[in-house]
């Protein structure tokens, strides 16, 4: 189903677009539907833009963004963002699912991660004149046989048209201790031929025995 985000979407990139990476927290329903050619809310007046939420299964999890790559320096400051890729806080929103999917799936002992190695991406349109992206992403997970295997937290690291800072997240992701054993599972370096640039990183939280 196709929805358009409002103050959910907002708050996630107030939140997290500084980091470039970061899964989101739940913050409940929150979830305003519009239909996407409505531009009668003010702060939408210039840009329009919307996703499917992601889907998640038992096998992984899939989403698309639609809409503009970046917003302009102005709609940055009126909503105290820290960057202007907006579309790239997909990956975040995707990172927030994928996580959770892997708690749920631990916890009802059906053992599972992501495989690193069968995540796609792609970015139709980026680049290409009109500011317009779709952004797709999959990310497949694998069962496995033992509860010591499975992995139950998720998050990227990447980057429109420029090497992630993977050495960085890494460190901001083991400042604290919900990194079991301070193991992180990193992927090779996704590249789509548009530019945007990803790792996905995976792990187990300390606090699920």
């Amino acid at each position: 189903m196709r929805i358009l985000f409002r103050s959910l979407f907002v708050l996630q990139l107030l939140l997290l677009l500084a980091s470039c990476g970061g899964s989101l927290e739940s913050k409940g329903n929150g979830f305003s539907f519009e239909n996407p050619e409505d531009t009668s809310t003010r702060i939408l007046e210039r840009y329009k833009y919307y996703i499917d939420t992601p889907v998640c299964t038992d096998e992984g999890c899939s989403g698309v963004y639609k809409g503009v790559e970046f917003v302009d320096v102005e709609y940055m400051q009126k909503l105290d963002l820290t960057g202007t890729d907006i579309a790239h806080n997909y990956s975040n929103v995707m990172a927030r699912y994928v996580g959770d999917k892997l708690k749920e799936l631990y916890r009802s002992k059906k053992y599972a991660k992501v495989d690193l190695k069968k995540i796609k991406m792609t970015t139709y349109g980026m680049g290409d004149g009109d500011r317009y992206v779709e952004y797709r992403v999959y990310i497949p997970f694998v069962r496995v046989d033992k509860k010591r295997q499975a992995m139950t937290g998720f998050d990227h690291s990447g980057g429109w048209g420029h090497t992630p800072d993977l050495k960085k997240r890494k460190r901001d992701l083991l400042k604290g201790r919900i990194v079991k054993n301070r193991k992180l599972y990193v992927s090779p370096l996704y590249k789509t031929p548009e530019g945007l640039e990803e790792y996905w990183i995976q792990w187990k939280h300390t606090d699920l025995k």
